[in-house]
């Protein structure tokens, strides 16, 4: 089977294969813009995320695709699920605010927890921070896709699956005739 993909690769005269290829640039830089669009329109450096673990169920399971927003105006509230970085952890995590702080001077801290769990973030949260403030907050839950992050899970827990993946995609990219 991959013999006769590679003859059609190898049929291809120098001017296909070029346009097959710059296709496929156009379909990854198409995704880079819209991605790049997604953020501009809604505010958040990560306008999707995919739920990791079972920490926010029944509201979320692992693999549901949340959209996010995070515009400025918009104030922070008790029971609204935030999606939040904390210095030293490069992944983001998606819990619902539990307490409210707000200073006389206008600032506001808050404090998460995820649903499943039975003790508050402030383990979860960097050493000596005991609140988190508007600039931790990656997103506000807009929207979910239930299980459809799963295949992310995978492609990240099982590094074969994800190569398979990308490399049919790509295959079948410079293969197809279209």
């Amino acid at each position: 089977m991959l013999d006769s993909l590679f003859d059609d690769v190898k049929r291809m005269n120098k001017r296909q294969f070029l346009y097959q290829v710059l296709s496929f640039g156009m379909i990854v830089s198409s995704a880079l813009m819209i991605w790049k669009g997604l953020m501009v329109v809604t505010g958040s450096e990560s306008p999707i995320v995919v739920v990791l673990s079972g920490s926010m169920e029944p509201a979320f399971h692992r693999g549901d695709l949340l959209f996010l927003t995070n515009y400025p105006e918009e104030p922070v509230r008790v029971g609204e699920i935030v999606v939040f970085k904390v210095e030293g952890r490069d992944i983001p995590i998606v819990h619902r605010v539990l307490k409210l702080h707000e200073k006389d001077n206008g600032t506001v801290k808050f404090l998460t927890k995820g649903d499943n769990n039975s003790v508050d973030d402030r383990g979860l949260y960097a050493q000596g921070q005991l609140w988190l403030t508007k600039k931790d907050v990656v997103g506000r839950a807009r929207g979910f896709l239930p299980y459809v992050g799963m295949v992310t899970i995978y492609m990240n827990e099982y590094p074969k699956f994800k190569f398979a993946v990308l490399g049919c995609l790509a295959i079948y990219v410079l293969v197809h005739r279209e």
